[in-house]
């Protein structure tokens, strides 16, 4: 008859709960895995694939009760790091949805909106086209990937412990986000000074011609002009996107390195 004692089944429920929380904690932050349309059952049974490919890997666990307070404790700072490194990720995401949004004010797509299921509010049209263009370039780099080989690092740079993450990581994390709207500004500039060149050209021509309807022809000019502009300016912001995405994956190598932190992340 094969028994357990109670040491070691606390042992063996510690080296498998610990990292799973962590693990379950990055993909409900992260982009693309934590997308509404793909299932729960799937997002926790990939969960508890990469726990039982990184548990073997793991250095000593703190000898600890997991049922005690310090126990508990050790599980919300699993679920902290995990969120944390998450976020760093949909920071990009949602800065360039945010240049979309800015976009489609100006062009006059205000009115544009329809239901985002993932985020459950209404998103403008040109706001969730960019924020599809950034999930393909994404997943063409390789970048879910990257993903999830620094989650893996992170058990070893970050060990499962009482230390927790730095922190400065938080700092690390809280500057980062403050990037969304420099980003999300760079991003929509070439376009945004086009059609303020075009909104300046429609104002001296109604003082030029009164009689000129601006409102029949101002808005099909300003959106056809910010059209061929998007259509002009969208490949060159492949490398740009390319470029962001690998600055947020250095980011969430940078929250779990001590070495690597910085008080400013832009820098």
């Amino acid at each position: 008859m094969i028994s357990f004692t109670y040491a070691e089944l606390s042992t063996f429920l510690a080296s498998f709960f610990w990292p799973l929380s962590r693990i379950l904690a990055f993909i409900s932050s992260a982009p693309i895995l934590s997308h509404r349309s793909i299932p729960i059952q799937v997002k926790i049974g990939f969960a508890l694939l990469l726990t039982l490919t990184i548990v073997p890997t793991l250095q000593s666990l703190p000898s600890v009760d997991p049922g005690s307070e310090i126990g508990f404790l050790i599980l919300i700072q699993q679920i902290v790091i995990g969120l944390a490194m998450g976020l760093a990720m949909r920071v990009i995401f949602v800065a360039i949805e945010m240049a979309g949004e800015i976009i489609g004010l100006q062009m006059g797509l205000g009115f544009a909106l329809f239901f985002d299921p993932q985020n459950s509010s209404q998103v403008q049209l040109i706001g969730r086209f960019l924020g599809l263009v950034a999930l393909l370039v994404f997943l063409v780099i390789d970048g879910h990937l990257q993903m999830i080989a620094i989650l893996a690092q992170s058990f070893s740079i970050l060990p499962i412990g009482t230390a927790g993450m730095p922190t400065l990581s938080f700092s690390v994390l809280a500057n980062w986000g403050s990037e969304i709207f420099l980003m999300g500004m760079k991003l929509s500039l070439p376009i945004l000074t086009t059609l303020l060149i075009a909104n300046l050209a429609l104002g001296i021509l109604t003082r030029a011609a009164p009689q000129l309807n601006i409102f029949a022809v101002g808005f099909p000019l300003t959106l056809a002009i910010g059209l061929a502009m998007m259509s002009l300016v969208l490949p060159y912001y492949l490398p740009i996107l390319e470029l962001m995405f690998q600055n947020g994956l250095q980011i969430m190598l940078d929250m779990i390195t001590p070495a690597n932190l910085t008080p400013s992340p832009a820098e």
